[in-house]
């Protein structure tokens, strides 16, 4: 076969000498593969395929065995995992559209465009469905807020965030930001989009019809994000930072016209097949395209659009420049392709066509330069099985008692260290940089449980959120997925929406570690388990793996994007107390479970023992008995208890609501473990007088176990544990400690 080199490409012979494919994270054996597959050894161009096909970040040779024990069908379930997003049924021939995926270690090198770029590419997959893209949220880790480095990585991703979905016109209405030492110098950054569409319009990312044309769309290719995939499924050490132009420069601008420009194609319904160039570029989307359909393809790279003198077939294949799609129609549908594209002052370019033998092939300058089996690069990835070793850290956290620390007694000082920690702190330093009333559906803003989206000529909405408690899943992997599933469960019911499914985003650190490989196994099994129970099948989401730094590997963190389906708008319900004179009540049992909370992080510095336990029946049984309240007009404020327990979640609705309360807590717990305890399973209620009696008593026909604590009242938060004072607190200074945390820290 001719091949089509440079002077810089080292031919076949040289790619294996000098074994450079390793260089590209391709193994000794996984070459010998790869040279099996074609019958011969590969050149560059082909090595330099394989490997990002064989990356973690594009074919999960890692994690399959994992991701195999997500149940993802339901009955809602329209498309589970394998195309660019899922889609469930939400009636009236409407489907809601969603996908969460990573941006981690371009963020760490290249915070703006690294996490701009995300936001871009997780917008591409929802409108490659078809669907409108109607609300994009995130989840953020950091390391420690008082170092330099990480206070340079929070505000420039926060910025890359806000700046790309600022201009596209799309809303980011929610999210969570998390910090820890733990992901010093390896931050997460996880993008998740939620679209709408009609059940006719649902598209896949399938090259149909041999002979038919494959088209381009976007804007010229560029070197930038060569090697992406492949930087994406490696750690980061102290070279990372010479991997710079790896990462790749997002237009959001250009993203706009591509989207609606698409979108127009798939609503003319000429279009055969779609799918965004993200992860691999051109590679990744024909090869993929290809093997749906079980066809070939062939791609004629001197039509490939490029806005750099010179560019080889290695560099035009792996590029990651952004905004790019992929689509196929039929010759006589050509001339209307083009037309639309035209309208938007896009530049449609035929870069193939669509072959029966099976291979992708590559022709550059009248010549074939790549031959390569389509199933070897998208079907028969290897797949391992890595050992997996219960860690020891784990066993030592067992026979750790959580509650041998000495007792905090003031605990009105207690409450505003927690309060201003940057973890639990108001985040409107961060979200006010969002454009989050775009487009004019946002019926509840970020700050609450979960953000809620309303759909246009109809009584529905959205709600949706992102989840994971780190610390949790950390000191019991299991437990803490069910955790990171449960708690988005209440957020979405706290704000009257009905679980529907989830999508998740698995950052760990390194799989050739036996350990982590065990927190991965883990932490599936827990959220598998949680998904079952609940009701909520995983219907996509994406993995990051290898995320580390100098000290180890980042707190597993599998973060769960859910969306939930509010039935009517009037059972949209937030956080806030409304009036003074509601009644405030607790469902659920408080335990001394210290383990992994805030407090036990701000109070003592530490994060060890073992995580709250969760009973999933009982957590059932919660969330159907308050959305059942929510659904009664019973409910006018509900608040998941999360990070900082029963003392912060009443303190952040007095907050939110600008009024004050008076609360007495019956119980046997030690008063700091009383209010700081972050056990599973509670949700703080509050309802007008006139509806307390028939809430309680709906309550108390589901078996719910609830207490009722006191009343809305003044502009002071006023705690009593067995009727003795331990907290009084004007709401207007714990609002000051709570707002100014972050915005003091980041001076």
């Amino acid at each position: 076969m001719a091949q089509q080199l440079t002077a810089k490409e080292p031919n076949a012979e040289q790619i294996a000498e000098q074994k450079l494919y390793k260089q590209m994270g391709v193994t000794d054996a996984e070459y010998d593969q790869v040279c099996g597959f074609l019958g011969r050894k590969p050149n560059y161009v082909e090595i330099g395929v394989f490997s990002v096909m064989w990356s973690e970040h594009c074919s999960y040779k890692n994690s399959k065995p994992v991701l195999r024990k997500f149940p993802v069908t339901g009955p809602r379930v329209l498309m589970g995992p394998g195309e660019g997003a899922g889609i469930v049924d939400i009636g009236d021939n409407q489907a809601v559209v969603f996908k969460i995926e990573s941006h981690n270690h371009p963020s760490a090198i290249e915070p703006f465009q690294g996490a701009a770029t995300g936001v871009g590419g997780i917008i591409r997959d929802i409108f490659s469905m078809g669907a409108r893209p109607i609300a994009v949220l995130n989840s953020l880790r950091f390391g420690n807020l008082k170092n330099d480095r990480v206070k340079y990585l929070f505000e420039h991703v926060v910025s890359g965030i806000a700046g790309y979905g600022n201009c596209i016109g799309i809303p980011t209405v929610g999210g969570e930001v998390m910090f820890d030492e733990s992901y010093e110098g390896n931050p997460l950054v996880n993008a998740m989009c939620v679209g709408l569409i009609d059940h006719d319009k649902i598209q896949k990312g399938v090259a149909k019809g041999v002979g038919n044309p494959v088209f381009y769309v976007g804007p010229a290719t560029g070197r930038d994000g060569i090697h992406g995939a492949t930087f994406a499924s490696e750690e980061l050490t102290a070279e990372s930072e010479a991997k710079r132009p790896a990462v790749q420069v997002g237009d959001p601008f250009m993203e706009k016209l591509v989207l609606e420009a698409c979108l127009d194609l798939i609503n003319s319904g000429i279009v055969l097949g779609i799918q965004d160039m993200g992860a691999a570029g051109l590679t990744c989307s024909s090869a993929e395209m290809a093997s749906k359909a079980g066809n070939g393809m062939e791609l004629y790279l001197d039509e490939v659009p490029q806005r750099e003198e010179g560019m080889t077939p290695y560099e035009m294949m792996l590029s990651e420049s952004q905004e790019r799609m992929l689509f196929v129609v039929e010759p006589k549908d050509e001339a209307q392709a083009k037309a639309i594209f035209e309208r938007w002052g896009l530049h449609c370019a035929k870069v193939g066509k669509v072959t029966n033998d099976g291979a992708l092939k590559l022709f550059h300058k009248g010549e074939l330069v790549a031959d390569m089996p389509v199933t070897a690069l998208v079907d028969e990835v290897p797949v391992y099985n890595k050992p997996s070793q219960v860690p020891a850290y784990y066993l030592a956290n067992a026979e750790v008692d959580t509650n041998r620390y000495a007792e905090v007694t003031d605990l009105n000082d207690a409450l505003k260290k927690v309060l201003a920690s940057p973890t639990v702190a108001s985040k409107e330093w961060v979200y006010n940089q969002y454009d989050y009333m775009v487009r004019t559906s946002t019926a509840v803003r970020p700050g609450s449980d979960a953000a809620v989206v309303t759909i246009q000529d109809s009584r529905k909405a959205l709600s949706m959120s992102t989840d994971c408690n780190g610390r949790f899943v950390y000191l019991d992997p299991e437990v803490g997925g069910k955790i990171a599933v449960a708690e988005a469960a209440r957020n979405n019911v706290c704000s009257g929406g009905e679980p529907l499914a989830i999508t998740d985003n698995l950052n760990f650190g390194s799989p050739e570690k036996p350990d982590i490989f065990w927190q991965l196994e883990k932490a599936a099994d827990g959220i598998s388990e949680a998904c079952r129970k609940l009701d909520t099948p995983v219907i996509g989401g994406n993995v990051s793996l290898y995320n580390e730094n100098s000290k180890g590997a980042i707190y597993p963190t599998p973060v769960i994007g859910m969306v939930g389906l509010v039935h009517d708008t009037d059972h949209i319900t937030t956080q806030a107390f409304k009036k003074e004179g509601d009644v405030i009540i607790l469902l659920g049992d408080t335990k001394a479970e210290l383990g992994g909370s805030e407090f036990q992080y701000v109070l003592h510095g530490v994060t060890e023992g073992r995580p709250p336990q969760i009973d999933l029946d009982v957590e059932k049984k919660l969330l159907s008995t308050v959305l059942g309240g929510i659904q009664k007009g019973l409910v006018a404020s509900a608040h998941d208890l999360s990070d900082g327990g029963l003392a912060v979640a009443l303190a952040e609705s007095c907050i939110s609501g600008n009024l004050g309360a008076q609360v007495d807590f019956s119980t046997d717990l030690r008063n700091d473990i009383a209010l700081f305890s972050e056990s599973q399973s509670r949700i703080l209620l509050s309802a007008s007088p006139e509806k307390a009696e028939a809430l309680k008593q709906w309550i108390s026909e589901q078996g719910v176990p609830y207490q009722q604590l006191g009343q809305v009242q003044g502009t002071e938060l006023h705690i009593h544990i067995n009727a003795k004072p331990v907290i009084q607190s004007p709401v207007e200074q714990l609002q000051k400690v709570w707002k100014d945390a972050i915005p003091c820290l980041m001076k």
